[in-house]
């Protein structure tokens, strides 16, 4: 199979596909063009067919994936039914969802090389292809590193770096920066642009966060029931915040600001900011023209009502903790958390934020120190006990679903607990109430999306009622509603009482939802204070990976104009700009 240039490098023609034994249609006519050299983004709510889409294009559906495959689809002019995935895969790379499902190294090394030394290149290109690869997704000097000790992060940037290795004519990511921490989001970004400009390589990306992309991607497609029902440049959609909505797509954070000012009649629709810099250009102009200053910041998220005490309901003592390997993850932690707070855990890949949290239920026991629970000390529990304090939900939801219905799902680590029968009935009802799952109840978790087997994982931990909650990235993968409903879910339990603490690398979701912030970088703590405080120290979090979120850093651009404290959400600085400019 040649690649030629072409202007439109792909071509769906008609495109439709059922999985086997499907009633309805997971693609539906599908007409679209993609541009060679160009970054074309895919975007649309979980289930839509996103994921569908791209995995028609190097032939793992219909050849690996059965289903009725209608239509014809061409690449540099070819139909790539006349192909096989082992001639497909040479040119168009294919980075999935989960990178668990693409390592097969023993090392870093190892599994970089994986695909090359399957076409017999040779051992020296190899070489430079795997130290070129690493290098770019910022995994110099881990090539000896064993895969099964990387953190989520790590795991997806050696999959990128594995396709990258291939030197594909066309490099397809399935959501390829979800799990990664912000400067990292925007490495890679900024690595495959460059790939994409020094060697005309295709880019399609599957993406649920228009920031990440409004100023790299070149093209947007929106899929939604199925179809394609917007295609254009990015900038003529991430204006219109209603549409955006109702695609499920997370808007702009500034753009949200900007669409209440255009409501209100002060800025014209073309001048709804869509980063942060025209953002503050339209600001100031409006302060400008009525000589107004901020009056301040009326709106204050963590003045809650929640069940906040100074009792530590957990304290990690002189945490140290080795790897197998020697490596150490965690370094002297020193730590009290208070029942019914809530804390997000943030950092860049690796800093140790899951290695710390897996301390907390028992899952990893300390090298050094000890770990606190209601003043016993972890190691004492039994882990039926354990897991009455403290519940866990994982990264990644199918590590802890093992049965063949929902309901047995929820019932499973009951039992395990010791409820009774009764108690086990009422609490898996009251359970799937409360996610919203009961309609799902006799389905197979894996049949559902992602987003229904991550509820499925809070609701089996949330049927025991834990004091403390530790959820570890609970929206990745999710859209825009998805992110919604689960964070919802979670500010519900905190406000009942629950001390909450969230891993996570969205931190528009730390602005809105967390009290207080705990930053770990390599293996320590960094800061430990209240949101806004944190998110105010720009330079501290930018040494640990950290970018603080849009409203916050616009927040601090406009001090000058008397803003005292930083707004932590779109909500606090619309109020507090309409105020300032009205009174």
């Amino acid at each position: 199979m040649e690649v030629y240039l072409l202007k439109n490098i792909i071509n769906y023609n008609n495109v439709s596909y059922s999985y086997p034994n499907a009633d309805e249609e997971v693609l539906k006519n599908i007409d679209l063009n993609i541009k060679e050299a160009k970054f074309t983004v895919i975007m649309g709510p979980t289930g839509a067919g996103k994921t569908t889409l791209v995995s028609c294009l190097n032939g793992l559906i219909p050849q690996l994936f059965e289903g009725k495959l209608t239509g014809e689809i061409t690449v540099a002019g070819q139909n790539i039914s006349n192909f096989r995935v082992q001639t497909l895969v040479k040119y168009i790379g294919l980075v999935l969802q989960d990178a668990e499902t693409q390592i097969f190294g023993r090392t870093v090394e190892e599994d970089t090389a994986f695909g090359p030394r399957n076409f017999s290149i040779p051992k020296e290109e190899i070489s430079n292809r795997v130290d070129e690869a690493l290098s770019r997704v910022r995994l110099d000097g881990y090539k000896k590193r064993n895969t099964g000790e990387l953190s989520g992060g790590e795991k997806q940037r050696l999959a990128i770096a594995g396709v990258l290795a291939m030197m594909p004519k066309i490099l397809v990511l399935d959501e390829p920066t979800s799990e990664l921490d912000p400067i990292g989001r925007m490495e890679i970004y900024t690595t495959i642009d460059d790939l994409r400009k020094e060697n005309r390589l295709t880019l399609i990306g599957i993406e649920h966060s228009s920031q990440e992309i409004i100023d790299k991607a070149d093209e947007l497609i929106v899929i939604n029931n199925c179809s394609v029902v917007w295609q254009g440049e990015p900038k003529l959609l991430f204006r219109d915040i209603e549409k955006l909505n109702s695609f499920c797509i997370k808007p702009i954070p500034v753009s949200i600001i900007g669409w209440s000012l255009y409501k209100k009649g002060l800025i014209e629709y073309d001048q709804i900011p869509l980063d942060i810099d025209e953002a503050e250009l339209i600001i100031r102009r409006l302060f400008t023209d009525r000589k107004a200053m901020f009056t301040g910041c009326s709106i204050d998220l963590m003045a809650s009502t929640t069940l906040t005490d100074d009792r530590p309901i957990l304290q990690i003592k002189d945490v140290d903790y080795h790897y197998s390997s020697g490596k150490l993850a965690l370094k002297k932690i020193n730590l009290d958390i208070n029942q019914g707070e809530f804390i997000a855990l943030i950092g860049q890949n690796g800093a140790g934020k899951t290695t710390l949290a897996k301390h907390l239920n028992g899952l990893l026991k300390p090298t050094a120190g000890q770990v606190i629970i209601n003043k016993k000390n972890s190691k004492d529990f039994e882990l039926a006990q354990l897991a009455k304090e403290v519940g866990y939900v994982f990264q990644n939801p199918d590590h802890q679903i093992f049965c063949v219905t929902v309901e047995k799902e929820i019932e499973y680590g009951l039992k395990n607990a010791g409820f009774s029968a009764q108690e086990i009935k009422e609490r898996t009802e009251r359970v799937l109430e409360l996610t919203s799952l009961t309609k799902f109840r006799n389905a197979h978790p894996f049949s559902l999306g992602k987003g229904e087997r991550q509820m499925i994982a809070v609701a089996s931990i949330l049927a025991i009622e834990p004091k403390i909650l530790v959820v570890d990235e609970p929206t990745t993968g999710l859209d825009w509603n998805g992110i919604n409903r689960m964070m919802e879910l979670i500010k519900t339990l905190h406000k009942n009482g629950t001390t909450i603490i969230m891993i996570t690398h969205d931190m528009d979701i730390v602005a809105k939802y967390a009290e207080r912030i705990i930053v770990m970088k390599a293996g320590q703590v960094l800061m430990d204070g209240r949101t806004r405080e944190v998110f105010s120290e720009f330079q501290q979090l930018k040494s640990a990976y950290v970018m603080p979120p849009q409203i916050p850093l616009l927040s601090l651009r406009l001090k000058d104009l008397g803003m005292k404290d930083i707004a932590l959400d779109e909500q606090e600085l619309t109020t507090a700009i309409l105020e300032s400019l009205e009174g």
